[in-house]
């Protein structure tokens, strides 16, 4: 009886052989493209960040009082050169849809790939108001009239909620 015990354990013994590989096989690739996945979706996200940061640095120089024409389109494109070199390649800048009132500065570029022959391309907009001056001068009959700004600027009128 004994040795039908010895001899049942060594069957099962030699059926289990190679199990551990096999698990380290199915086990270890899936992991590795778990971690290329996290690595690839936080290029992304830089890339992502450096569009936006290159678009908002272009909408602030154009959309000054009477920048040169192309100013904000070069100030992104600059801007996203040096501030990620390696996050977003390729970085584009555009003004399409700009108005006289409005600046709007769309840049795009493409995300550093992990994954041979997948393309990723982000591209984000920001649109803000043109920098306007007025000068100060009489207010029209109404304007001005009743109680002050609660920040205390004379001749503005606060058209606010509940007082305090």
């Amino acid at each position: 009886m004994t040795r039908q015990r010895t001899h049942a354990a060594q069957l099962r013994l030699r059926a289990e052989q190679g199990a551990l590989t096999l698990g380290y096989v199915i086990i270890v690739p899936v992991f590795l493209a778990a971690i290329m996945v996290i690595v690839q979706a936080s290029a992304w996200y830089l890339a992502r960040e450096t569009a936006i940061a290159a678009a908002r640095q272009g909408a602030d120089v154009a959309r000054t009082a009477h920048p040169p024409p192309g100013q904000g389109i070069a100030a992104a494109i600059i801007f996203a050169s040096q501030a990620a070199p390696g996050f977003l390649l390729r970085p584009s800048a555009s003004a399409a849809g700009s108005s006289a009132q409005t600046v709007r500065i769309t840049v795009s570029g493409w995300v550093p790939s992990l994954v041979p022959g997948l393309m990723i391309r982000v591209r984000e907009v920001v649109t803000a108001p043109v920098e306007r001056f007025t000068a100060a001068g009489p207010q029209p009959a109404g304007v001005g009239t009743g109680s002050a700004d609660p920040l205390g600027a004379p001749g503005r009128q606060w058209a606010g909620g509940r007082d305090g």
